[in-house]
């Protein structure tokens, strides 16, 4: 027997206008459902991809606005700070006290004189790159020497104001470049440029690698960061030297030097990527761009540069490239172990926040072996 229930016209059951879900029986939102409240929103908010966008639009807004300061703070209007100079013989002579003293005028402060026996001393410390200039006395002048190669901007300076204090002082002042810049390179910018590439693409095939070899294993990550520095290096150091010819450069050695800048840079980005997973970009390119490259020295000479990024830049990978690079051009036979320790210290701490932490790095790939279906 069965039986049946009266229709009386109503729903028994949650139907299309009752604000509810026929699947969950929750309530529905939209525009028949309740409002959704402001936590609602802002939890949807933060799930959606609106939120990292929204913050992107503030961080770059922020970077552009640091990248330019960061820039015109340190290159736009250099000044010197302390720039070294050597004097050979007597630095009491009365024309060498005078220039001496109107170039401390013209130059406030800035000029931190040694005294030399020798020339062949003087031209040592020029050569060791403690001694931006020579002074010495001849008759009843001044020669100054000045290294364009130690850094054309302080080498400018030093000239004019070489000139005008020996015409206000009455003073005869011959002044010559003794290691001037390679005819391809009138500003010295070129190594600079060279470094900024290697610093800039090194960091970008990092980010490269995380997006579009996404699987690789950390020590196929190290290999391949390795592989790509060293051909990326050497196309950098072929097109500047063999195709353009605007440096002649000590090929193996500047190659080298580029190789290790460019495998260093992307470890950091590595380093940070590992630490930080997607925001890894910001410190990368804060500590490499926006403080490393300007207090590099290698677009203004460090002696113009404000003390302290003068002092900071040399610890860092853009700073200790471009020095590397220039002994390696201008001063062979010169060259200095410390940007060398600078590039491997960073690169040995980045390989090894890298590998300790390896299984926090947003990649790689699982070996287990694949359950049967």
């Amino acid at each position: 027997m069965s039986s049946e229930t009266p229709a009386t016209g109503h729903h028994t059951g949650g139907g299309p206008g009752d604000g509810t879900d026929h699947g969950t029986g929750q309530p529905r939102h939209g525009a028949h459902g309740r409002p959704r409240t402001g936590a609602e929103k802002w939890h949807a908010f933060k799930e959606s991809p609106f939120l990292p966008a929204t913050v992107l639009v503030f961080i770059l807004a922020i970077a552009a606005g640091l990248f330019a300061g960061s820039y015109t703070y340190t290159m736009a209007n250099p000044t010197p700070h302390r720039i070294p100079a050597a004097v050979v013989g007597d630095a009491r002579s009365p024309q060498l006290t005078a220039f001496a003293a109107g170039m401390d005028k013209a130059l406030p402060g800035s000029l931190e004189i040694t005294g030399y026996a020798t020339d062949a001393r003087a031209r040592e410390a020029m050569e060791e790159q403690q001694a931006f200039a020579v002074l010495r006395t001849v008759g009843r002048g001044v020669e100054l020497d000045v290294s364009g190669a130690s850094g054309a901007s302080v080498a400018q300076i030093l000239s004019e104001a070489g000139v005008k204090v020996g015409r206000a002082a009455g003073i005869d002042v011959t002044v010559q470049d003794v290691k001037p810049l390679q005819a391809g390179d009138p500003r010295g910018l070129a190594l600079f440029y060279i470094s900024l590439a290697a610093v800039i693409i090194g960091f970008v095939g990092a980010i490269q690698l995380s997006v579009h070899a996404r699987g690789l294993n950390p020590a196929e990550r190290i290999a391949f960061t390795l592989a790509y520095a060293l051909m990326g290096a050497f196309a950098i150091a072929a097109v500047v030297d063999w195709l353009l010819g605007a440096l002649d450069l000590p090929f193996v050695e500047s190659w080298l030097i580029l190789a290790l800048t460019m495998f260093t840079s992307g470890m950091v980005f590595t380093m940070f990527n590992t630490m930080m997973g997607r925001w890894a970009m910001l410190p990368t390119w804060g500590l490499m761009v926006l403080l490393g490259n300007p207090s590099s020295g290698g677009a203004v000479s460090w002696p113009l540069l404000p003390s302290l990024l003068g002092h900071i830049g040399q610890w860092l990978p853009p700073g200790a490239s471009v020095n590397a690079q220039h002994t390696a051009v201008y001063f062979q036979g010169h060259q200095h172990l410390k940007p060398f320790l600078v590039l491997a210290a960073w690169a040995l701490l980045s390989c090894t926040v890298f590998w300790v932490w390896r299984h926090r790095h947003p990649g790689g790939r699982d070996r287990s072996p694949a359950h049967a279906g």
